[in-house]
């Protein structure tokens, strides 16, 4: 494969990765709020505390493994370009 197409592969696989990272921290902060939605609507609260700190765990979570799937990434990536 000529090196202008193996670059742009390159370009699409961290494309793909970056915007699946993306798409894990939303779907953790949806469903952690969802969750403490739920949990409100059961518990009959006046206000919605599940929700609210739900949410927020749902925030860091996605934070976390947002950096920690970041710092993988780059690290793998790190390590292939001083394989060649």
């Amino acid at each position: 494969m000529p090196e202008n197409q193996n670059k742009q592969k390159q370009k699409l696989n961290d494309f793909a990765k970056y915007s699946s990272i993306a798409f894990q921290m939303m779907i953790t902060i949806v469903l952690f709020s969802l969750g403490g939605y739920k949990l409100d609507e059961w518990l009959e609260t006046k206000f919605p505390y599940f929700t609210l700190i739900l949410s927020l765990i749902g925030v860091f979570a996605g934070i976390y493994y947002a950096i920690k799937d970041f710092v993988k990434f780059t690290e793998k990536k790190k390590n292939n370009e001083q394989k060649k």
